[in-house]
């Protein structure tokens, strides 16, 4: 057995055993989120609601199960927790019993602590360094300028066309399809799975389920790939670390990496387009050649589209932000609220400023730096090819999501340019 294998393997067995120690608490047999615990997720179009941005920088949202859920939305206080690594747990799985995805075992890089977080990170990182995002530049912009010509053809003669199915969605999926060398025939499965695995109003089995449903059909593929490894991420990790990680670990990270990637971008694509043709004056800057950077920056702030941060159970008892919070209670991070700290408006002439769109410390989005590249890329390509492009009716937001994005987004693509 390789290290890495051990140590996961280790860490996994203590889990357990501590879920045994603290009694079997099982937040997948959540089978209804109440109403009143929502609120966080609320928005007032695609802005954070007013609840929550006259709410308290930390407050107590609700108890659960005999643990109190504390809210974070204060900027330095959110920024402090997300950071601290020794005062709190991301590990789920002692929280998730047998009714959960995979016997409660839904591992991935945001539901693990160092070492086995550690160990599964270095694993993922070669394919997100700048030099190897650089290098897949050439192929997102393809990606991008096929997907303009399907917006295109669909949008002719004044027809409306969902620009959430027909490019928000599209240029993400074909983006981590080709990073994690996947094919992109199961599109529509991956469409549901991921929606679904970020939906709460079910409760916890719904989200479970849909990311055991997401979670078996990469371990499929990752199967397959130990016969024949692809040209991408998963075929890499089998060539190089063979039987040092399991089907079910590389699954994970396939699986995290997957929807991470595809959903986050896919609402930024498609609600930073809905917030940029409000703003007429930066998208003909966009088709005009303005640099995309401080654009990006400002819709990943303003937008938030993670709307929650991954849990952090406290590990002993703790002041944050003056309240006394006990060993045990969950701290959540509202990354809207943490966002728009002072700072509600869209506004890409502002100073730069730091933002949470992607966490901070450890478990800052991994895949970050590719979002970034592909919204650099794709905005003002759009803008370039469409400069007239408008909305055709008003969006079918998602509600009661971790991940806030929109269902249909219809939109008229006006007269192109020739390219």
């Amino acid at each position: 057995m390789g290290p890495a294998r051990f140590v996961v393997r280790k860490v996994r067995t203590a889990a357990f055993r501590a879920a045994s120690r603290r009694g079997g608490i099982d937040l997948s047999r959540l089978d209804r989120i109440p109403e009143s615990w929502r609120w966080p997720l609320e928005r007032d179009g695609v802005e954070a609601s007013p609840k929550l941005r006259e709410a308290p920088p930390i407050s107590r949202m609700a108890s659960i199960l005999g643990m109190d859920v504390w809210l974070v939305t204060g900027y330095d206080i959110a920024r402090d927790v997300l950071m601290e690594t020794a005062a709190y747990s991301t590990d789920i799985r002692p929280y998730v019993g047998a009714r959960g995805a995979k016997g409660g075992d839904i591992g991935g890089l945001g539901f693990t602590d160092p070492p086995e977080h550690t160990e599964l990170r270095k694993l993922v990182t070669p394919e997100f360094t700048r030099r190897k995002l650089e290098s897949m530049r050439p192929r997102i912009e393809q990606i991008v300028e096929d997907q303009l010509d399907l917006l295109e053809e669909r949008g002719r003669a004044g027809k409306p066309v969902d620009f959430s199915s027909t490019f928000a969605f599209d240029v993400p999926f074909l983006v981590i399809c080709e990073l994690l060398g996947l094919p992109i025939d199961d599109r529509a499965t991956f469409r549901t799975l991921g929606s679904a695995r970020f939906d709460v109003s079910g409760g916890g089995m719904g989200a479970f389920g849909a990311i055991s449903g997401s979670r078996e059909f990469l371990m499929a593929a990752t199967a397959r790939q130990r016969i024949t490894p692809g040209p991408g991420l998963i075929g890499r990790i089998v060539t190089e670390h063979g039987d040092e990680i399991s089907d079910h670990d590389l699954g994970g990270l396939a699986d995290g990496v997957f929807t991470g990637g595809m959903e986050t971008s896919a609402s930024m694509l498609a609600l930073g387009t809905g917030v940029l043709l409000d703003h007429p004056e930066v998208w003909a800057s966009l088709a005009a050649g303005a640099d995309p950077e401080p654009i990006v920056e400002e819709l990943l702030r303003h937008l938030a589209v993670v709307q929650v941060a991954f849990p952090r159970f406290a590990r002993k008892d703790l002041v944050v932000g003056g309240q006394q919070v006990r060993k045990g209670d969950v701290v959540l991070v509202s990354i809207p609220g943490a966002n728009t700290d002072g700072r509600d408006q869209f506004d890409p002439t502002r100073e730069p400023t730091s933002h949470l769109a992607f966490g901070h410390g450890l478990h800052r989005c991994v895949g970050g730096e590719l979002a970034r590249l592909e919204l650099q890329i794709a905005f003002p390509a759009l803008a370039r090819r469409f400069p007239t492009l408008q909305a055709a009716g008003a969006p079918v937001y998602r509600e009661s999501s971790l991940v806030f994005g929109v269902d249909a987004m219809p939109v008229r693509t006006g007269c192109p340019v020739a390219h």
